[in-house]
Parts: C-alpha cells; sequence; structure tokens
C-alpha cells in the first residue's frame, strides 16, 4: 500500500483542488465563478447548504474503528502522499519522510497534530475533515505555503504565526469566532474562513499581498478594516448580517464582489473604484440585490427580492 502517488493518486489531487474550490464557494456564487472579471453577490442553494449538511460536531467517522499506522506502508523517497480516507486516528510513523513536500490526510479520524517536526520540506498539508480541536505544533513547518484545516472543530485561530511563508490558509466550517493571531502571515495570498461564528472582520491589516478574501457564512454586520488590502481580487460576503455596501473605497483591484443573503437593499458604496466607476447604475426593479454588478464583458446586474 505505496503512499507515493500514482496515476489513480493524481486523479484524487485533482478531486482535493475541487474540494478546494467547493470550500471557496461558500463564499461565492458558482454561476458567476465562470466570469473572471465580474463582481457576484449571488450563491447557489447548493452551496449554501454544504456546510449545514454536516456540522464540525457530528464526523461521518466518529464511531470507526482508527488504523495504526503501522499498518501503512510508506515510500521514503515520497515528495507526495496522499493518505485520503484511509482511517488514520493518530499522527505519527511520518518522520521516515524526508523528502516530502505534500501531505495529505484528509477525512481521517485525526484528533491532535503531532509529530510532525521532522518534515521541515514540507509544502502543503491538508487536514481537512478530522476532528481536531487546536491548531498546534506547526511550528517547525517554516516551508509551509498551503495549510488546510477545514472541517474540524477548531474554535481558535492560534499555532500558525511561525508560518511565515505561508500562501494560503484554509479554516472552512470551524467554530471560529474571531480573526487572529495572523498578522505576520505576510506572504498570505488567499484566506478562507467561510461557515465560521466571525462577527468581525479585524487583524487584517499586514496581509497586503492577500487576494482572495472568503468570509462568507458568518454574523459580519459591517465591511470594515479592508483598506490596507489594495491588492485584494476577491472578497466574498454572502450570507452575513450587511446592511450596506461601504469600506471598498482602497480596494482599487477588486473583480469579484460576493454580498448575497444579506440585508443589503442598495448597491452603491462602489463609486470611487475605478472598475465600478465606469459603469452606469442599474435600473431596479426591486428594493433588495443578490447578482452582480455589471463590469466590462461581464453579464448585466440582476436584482430580485
Amino acid at each position: 500500500m505505496a503512499a507515493e502517488r500514482s496515476a489513480g493518486q493524481q486523479q484524487s489531487q485533482e478531486m482535493m483542488e475541487v474540494d478546494r474550490r467547493v470550500e471557496s464557494e461558500e463564499s461565492g456564487d458558482e454561476e458567476g465563478k465562470k466570469h473572471v472579471s465580474c463582481i457576484v453577490t449571488d450563491l447557489s442553494e447548493q452551496s449554501l447548504k454544504d456546510g449545514a449538511e454536516r456540522g464540525p460536531e457530528d464526523p461521518e467517522e466518529d464511531h470507526e474503528l482508527a488504523v495504526d499506522m503501522e499498518t501503512i506502508s510508506l515510500d521514503r523517497d515520497a515528495e507526495d502522499v496522499d493518505l485520503n480516507h484511509y482511517r488514520i486516528g493518530k499522527i505519527e510513523g511520518f518522520e521516515v519522510l524526508k523528502k516530502v513536500k505534500s501531505l495529505c490526510l484528509r477525512q481521517n479520524l485525526i484528533k491532535c497534530i503531532e509529530n510532525l517536526e521532522e518534515l521541515q520540506s514540507l509544502r502543503e498539508l491538508d487536514l481537512y475533515d478530522n476532528q481536531i480541536k487546536k491548531i498546534e505544533n506547526l511550528e517547525a513547518l517554516t516551508e509551509l505555503e498551503i495549510l488546510d484545516i477545514s472541517f474540524n472543530l477548531l474554535r481558535n485561530i492560534e499555532g500558525i504565526d511561525k508560518l511565515t511563508q505561508l500562501k494560503k490558509l484554509f479554516l472552512v466550517n470551524n467554530k471560529i469566532n474571531k480573526i487572529e493571531n495572523i498578522s505576520t502571515l505576510h506572504q498570505l495570498q488567499m484566506l478562507e474562513l467561510g461557515s465560521n461564528r466571525i462577527r468581525a472582520i479585524e487583524n487584517i491589516d499586514t496581509l497586503t499581498n492577500l487576494e482572495s478574501l472568503f468570509l462568507g457564512k458568518n454574523k459580519i454586520t459591517k465591511l470594515q478594516n479592508l483598506d490596507a488590502l489594495t491588492n485584494l481580487t476577491v472578497l466574498s460576503m454572502q450570507s452575513n448580517r450587511l446592511t450596506k455596501i461601504e469600506g471598498l473605497q482602497s480596494l482599487v483591484n477588486l473583480r469579484e464582489l460576493y454580498l448575497s443573503h444579506n440585508g443589503i437593499e442598495v448597491i452603491e458604496g462602489l463609486e470611487n473604484n475605478p472598475v465600478f466607476s465606469s459603469q452606469p447604475p442599474p435600473a431596479s426593479h426591486s428594493r433588495r440585490a443578490s447578482h452582480s454588478y455589471k463590469l466590462p464583458l461581464a453579464p448585466p446586474v440582476f436584482l430580485q427580492a
């Protein structure tokens, strides 16, 4: 049972990328994603239900019997190790992987992040869909660029301040209630915090390289503290508690804006954004905006109750 990816494992890697796309689309409209230069404010109902159908407190594998790592053969020279859905209960025995760059431990029974300090060549760590309650023991992985701990039991963002090379961070569908402890992640380009319990946009002003910010399906009431994110091209805020479009004046590179399923009734506050200012305001036939703001080569604005 070799861990090095074969052709079949490559297919699994492609599926992982699709999964990540789904994570992001919890904060955006699937149809709108087809338009590269479109600011979209709609989301399919299926995407909205994605996290609700299986909450982080109800892992499907809760009652499964964990597999002993001694029964799994690891290729010592492997750079990509995929152990997706192996029913692994504990992270152990990976110190033999001296060359590993990508480690996938998706859909297992892992409760604790541990015994990874020897994997200093690691660039990508995927712990999606486990039973992890705390981010810990990652300090030695200073070369890590991608970290995914979505669909777990996290309550706090912690233990990642040393991961200064991190470019993508996925913490979808946990119980996180505050954005914190990420101010040192200056290289971060994508931050995905959809389907949590976050109430405010805060503590992200040092993330000046951020290009995509996904905060859909939280409890956020105001668009604020975004001025420093001048490289942001995608902002997803659907399914929150917003009532007004504001605080976006400095986002001069914004191309995609997801705002559906909020309390916003009027499209406004985009006049200072050069991409939007050249577009005429839509002729509204309803009070509530729920689709897209028109851009060049983009579909027209749709407004519906």
